[in-house]
C-alpha cells in the first residue's frame, strides 16, 4: 500500500487529505496518473505545473520510484516570510 498525502490548497481543492493505493508500484508520475484515472475531477489540480512531490519526506522528481510502503505527498510550492 502507498499512502498519498495532499497539502495546502491541493487538500482543499481535492476535498481530502489522503488516499491509499493498494498493489501499486511505479514512479511519482505514475502515482499521479493513477489518481487522475481513479478521480478524473482531480486531474486539473494534480497536473498543475506548480505541484511538487515528495517520497518519504524527500523532494522527488516525477521519475522517482515509488514502492509498497512508501508515502507520497503532493503540495504547492512552499513560501514563507
Amino acid at each position: 500500500m502507498i499512502q498519498v498525502l495532499f497539502f495546502a490548497r491541493l487538500r482543499a481543492e481535492l476535498g481530502t487529505a489522503e488516499h491509499r493505493l493498494h498493489g501499486f508500484s511505479g514512479s511519482v508520475e505514475e502515482v499521479r496518473a493513477q489518481l487522475c484515472t481513479l478521480f478524473p475531477d482531480w486531474r486539473a489540480a494534480l497536473q498543475s505545473a506548480d505541484i511538487q512531490a515528495a517520497v518519504n519526506r524527500e523532494i522527488a522528481a516525477s521519475s522517482t520510484p515509488v514502492r509498497d510502503g512508501d508515502e507520497v505527498a503532493f503540495f504547492p510550492p512552499v513560501t514563507g516570510g
